[in-house]
């Protein structure tokens, strides 16, 4: 059964944006968050385009002062939960052996593991008996498909999101809640680059395939956007 209110995190952009998009075209009720709602001017005139059923607030997912804000506005434009996106992620390109930041490593671990968690967590109370949770995770955080030395901000704090989502899904299963960790694959995005295969439409649209149809034997799962398993 699709869902009726949803939260959509980085949603400013690339994905999140058409999650926004898709998931307004569906009929549902959308809020959308991101740093500066303010700057973002296509996710304010899609909010134009449909009047009181998409909300923006602001959210840094890393930062814990904007979680709680959220978390207490949201209460304010919408009166639960039945999908939860969190895709908002930080990537960290040219990392090369023996000179990777310590800054890179904190602040991808802070945005794409421990910030989503810990959103995931405070709007637990929020959610829907029955609701989903939709990590936006990447074959980059697949231990076991590890090939070369590659972004390691982005794969370690990826492969840490990765166990966040199978320990959300043990915490929220007795009230029937469903977490999955998506690979959305190499998507046309500011992330992705030009040369990606997967417009973000197509992406988006095989990911809401995947949620839709994901029961709770499913939870806690890592998938792709095809909806076949990944290894961990």
């Amino acid at each position: 059964m699709p869902a009726h209110r949803s939260l959509v995190t980085g949603a400013n952009r690339g994905l999140g944006l058409e999650f926004c998009r898709q998931l307004l075209a569906r009929g549902e009720r959308v809020v959308a968050a991101c740093r500066q709602p303010g700057r973002a001017h296509a996710l304010n005139q899609l909010a134009g385009d449909h009047p009181g059923r998409l909300h923006l607030l602001p959210l840094d997912v890393a930062d814990a002062k904007s979680r709680a804000a959220l978390v207490a506005e949201l209460p304010l434009v919408c009166d639960g939960l039945d999908l939860l996106v969190n895709n908002a992620g930080v990537l960290h390109s040219g990392e090369r052996f023996g000179a990777v930041p310590a800054a890179n490593l904190d602040d991808s671990l802070h945005t794409n593991a421990t910030g989503p968690f810990l959103l995931s967590q405070a709007l637990a109370p929020l959610l829907a008996d029955g609701a989903k949770v939709a990590n936006l995770s990447s074959r980059w955080g697949s231990i076991a498909e590890l090939e070369a030395f590659r972004t390691p901000s982005y794969a370690i704090s990826k492969a840490a999101q990765n166990m966040a989502s199978a320990l959300l899904a043990h915490g929220l299963r007795e009230r029937g809640i469903v977490v999955l960790a998506l690979n959305p694959g190499w998507v046309q995005t500011e992330m992705g680059g030009a040369g990606a295969p997967l417009s973000a439409t197509q992406a988006v649209a095989s990911l809401l395939q995947v949620i839709d149809a994901a029961t709770l034997a499913d939870s806690g799962r890592f998938l792709d956007h095809d909806g076949q398993s990944l290894p961990w």
